[in-house]
């Protein structure tokens, strides 16, 4: 095991140091120029803090499998965009930023210790979440086209979602499930995730 795991945990590490090194809010497309759909679509993909969270979700819900597979992606991406429309409609929620680097720490904690829940439950947690992230791409919102930007960025959460999935399916297949391999590199991911946001933090 320690042989496989050993390029994994490199892997993985790298990885974590580039999603963390990701040029926030400055990087997002300018709608007047590229449109509002990319402009949607770039913003979860350019923030350290939501592609780590994003790619959790699906790391964690992978680990519950079942109906989790498209429950618990399905509850962030709807709750996300309550938290959209409540930011169009100026509705203020406390703590955005903290609220979503706390995202970050908690989801990670919950693939890390492999949480298995009932899938409502679940998606409750992620949901809590994911309503912070989407007020916030809602104050971010400028220029844009309300719906042509909220579908972008619906579609960069749930490919972010799919590649979590992605990750663990992959690590299943290449270290062995059975053998509880491919968890346990889920949960190794899952660690990096929280000990990065917790340098988002303190950063």
């Amino acid at each position: 095991m320690t042989r496989y795991l050993r390029p994994a945990l490199a892997l993985t590490a790298a990885s974590a140091a580039l999603a963390t090194g990701a040029t926030p809010a400055l990087a997002h497309l300018n709608p007047g120029e590229h449109g509002s759909f990319a402009a949607g679509f770039s913003h979860p993909m350019f923030g350290a803090d939501h592609i780590l969270a994003m790619v959790a979700v699906g790391l964690w819900a992978w680990q519950i499998g079942g109906k989790a597979l498209l429950g618990v992606p399905a509850a962030f991406v709807g709750a996300m965009l309550a938290g959209f429309v409540l930011a169009i409609a100026g509705v203020p929620l406390p703590f955005v930023e903290p609220a979503i680097l706390a995202s970050v720490v908690a989801i990670g904690l919950l693939a890390a210790l492999a949480v298995r829940l009932p899938v409502g439950p679940c998606a409750v947690i992620v949901a809590a979440f994911a309503l912070f992230h989407g007020h916030a791409h809602g104050g971010e919102i400028g220029a844009a086209t309300q719906i042509a930007y909220g579908a972008g960025f619906a579609l960069a959460t749930a490919l972010l979602h799919g590649a979590g999935l992605a990750i663990g399916y992959g690590a299943g297949v290449l270290f062995g499930r059975s053998g509880l391999s491919g968890l346990a590199v889920t949960r190794v991911l899952g660690g990096l995730t929280a000990l990065a946001g917790a340098a988002l933090i303190w950063a």
